[in-house]
């Protein structure tokens, strides 16, 4: 990777480049599905992307390959520049500056040595063991969308024009279970997942199947109910996705354009006053951790929120210039050009247990999972579908669906009144449970 990727920038600087990087990653996906015991499809792939961009004094172009033949690689060299010169300049294109990149390369634990040698059929004895589980939890788990395991095993590598070279390997594993549950003619469907960078973390094939069949059976039965504003809580999973939609909202591309609501809030308060959501990049082992970003910065912790107040953007460097900013540390590279990308998304959590959030509702709807995206990034204005459970005091009554929640994400986050302490770090993006004191619940 090191001599591939100094050669491509070498010949850059032959061709006249006056700067240029080039990010390079190599990975193996394999996967198995089963459904009803039987297996649907067994892959493996292996790819490889190589990414450059060139500068031409203040003009720039990118490109991407997944050929690495010595006769792709140099075309790929002499058309980014040739497009380079062909391109309007733009002041703030460019590198970040040479003291700015990562000094040293830390190790995460992103990889996982051991991990990845099991045999095609051991997976796929794992995903039956996780669809069997969910079958014989209840006679009304009668069907099922299937299982599957997944691995993939990746190594970046990325480089500039001055002087950085840097290098890491990833790990990761996955199994998801869809099970079906059928009762007087009504079928509902639910999954469940674990995701790790290391193998044993998974959690066991048992237990996925169980909770996925358990968050099946509790959507039978499910009503529709009458339009009102009441309490809302999210459970974790779909907490997670309004951090999603905040973060997206406080990306340097949308701010720069113009069309993200929370430009020009930095340093304002957005939210209530016990959130506080964090970005870390650092913590060892986690999904969303790399030792550097998309342009070779040191990957660090960022308060996006603190105590309710917007403290950060997430910024690369060209957005940072654009508003005036540093950036952030947030680069992402997929494919030419660069990006900006969450590491390791959550809202911190509270100290009232999830139950004690749904007792003090008397009346109310908890949500357990949202359909469609509808967020309006440049008004903050929110609207989707919903499936989850009405609350009659104090208790998850029955299951609802066929209803949306709608508002504001501004207004929402400041209308949190009741934060979970059942934070988990299972995903790339996290959230404890969420209870806002008011939302529009549209049923019939």
């Amino acid at each position: 990777m090191h001599d591939l990727l100094t050669g491509l920038l070498e010949r850059a600087r032959q061709r006249a480049a006056t700067e240029a990087d080039a990010y390079l990653v190599d990975e193996q996906h394999s996967s198995v599905q089963v459904r009803l015991g039987k297996v649907e499809t067994v892959t493996h792939s292996r790819e490889q992307r190589l990414a450059l961009r060139v500068f031409s004094g203040k003009a720039s172009a990118s490109a991407s390959t997944s050929d690495l033949s010595r006769e792709s690689v140099e075309r790929l060299v002499d058309e980014a520049v040739a497009l380079a010169r062909l391109t309007a300049p733009d002041p703030v294109a460019g590198l970040p500056d040479p003291g700015e990149f990562a000094p040293a390369i830390p190790d995460l634990g992103l990889e996982d040595p051991e991990g990845h040698g099991l045999t095609p059929e051991e997976k796929i004895a794992i995903a039956q063991r996780a669809e069997t589980a969910a079958l014989e939890v209840d006679p009304r788990i009668t069907n099922s969308e299937g299982a599957e395991f997944f691995e993939r095993r990746a190594r970046y590598a990325y480089a500039t024009s001055h002087g950085f070279f840097g290098s890491y390997p990833t790990s990761s594993f996955g199994l998801t279970v869809s099970p079906v549950a059928s009762a007087n003619g009504e079928m509902q469907r639910d999954s469940w997942y674990t995701f790790a960078r290391k193998r044993a973390r998974l959690e066991a094939p048992e237990e996925v199947g169980r909770i996925a069949a358990q968050r099946a059976l509790r959507r039978l039965g499910a009503r529709q109910i009458k339009t009102a504003q009441v309490p809302v809580l999210f459970d974790p999973e779909t907490a997670a996705s309004l951090l999603r939609a905040l973060a997206g909202a406080a990306s340097g591309p949308g701010l720069y354009r113009g069309a993200s609501f929370l430009l020009n809030r930095l340093g304002t308060r957005i939210a209530a006053l016990g959130v506080t959501i964090v970005d870390s990049g650092i913590i060892p082992g986690a999904l969303g951790s790399r030792p550097f970003d998309g342009e070779g910065l040191p990957i660090r912790k960022t308060v996006l929120v603190n105590a309710g107040t917007l403290e950060s953007y997430l910024l690369d460097t060209y957005s940072g210039r654009k508003l005036g900013l540093p950036s952030t540390h947030h680069a992402s590279r997929d494919g030419g050009g660069v990006g900006v990308a969450t590491t390791n998304l959550y809202l911190a959590a509270g100290e009232a247990p999830p139950q004690e959030l749904i007792g003090a509702v008397k009346r109310g709807l908890y949500v357990t999972e949202l359909i469609g995206f509808g967020v309006n990034m440049v008004t903050g204005d929110y609207s989707r579908g919903a499936v989850g459970h009405w609350i009659e005091n104090g208790e998850l009554a029955y299951p609802v669906e066929e209803v949306t929640v709608a508002g504001n994400l501004l207004q929402m986050f400041q209308a949190i009144d009741g934060i979970g302490n059942d934070l988990v770090l299972r995903d790339r993006t996290s959230a404890p449970t969420l209870r806002l004191a008011r939302m529009v619940v549209a049923g019939n």
